[in-house]
């Protein structure tokens, strides 16, 4: 448990993963609606998140799993794209392990 939780911290001391979580709060109104998938049951495109970061695709596939890795962020495939949405319940043990340890 302690390296998982060292891994989020690590995951979110990037300002950029942590804008892609913040954005992903409410994905309505930071991203425009995509062809396939809801923003919100289903996630966000990656090719939207890379866009909003302005960043190349295989950067922004980089920080994605990262969040993945540690279980802040919940992937699913539609067709050949991958959807991002975030993990709330990893993330509440996440803020309480931070509030313990402050």
């Amino acid at each position: 448990m302690v390296e998982l939780f060292d891994q989020q911290v690590r995951a979110i001391a990037n300002p950029q993963r942590l804008a892609i979580l913040d954005w992903l709060k409410d994905p309505r109104a930071y991203f425009r609606e995509q062809t396939d998938g809801d923003l919100e049951d289903d996630g966000v495109c990656a090719l939207l998140i890379a866009e909003k970061l302005q960043l190349a695709q295989p950067t922004t596939a980089q920080h994605l799993k990262l969040l993945v890795d540690a279980r802040l962020l919940i992937p699913k495939k539609i067709k050949k794209w991958t959807f991002y949405r975030r993990d709330e319940a990893s993330l509440a043990i996440l803020r309480s392990m931070i509030a313990d340890r402050l």
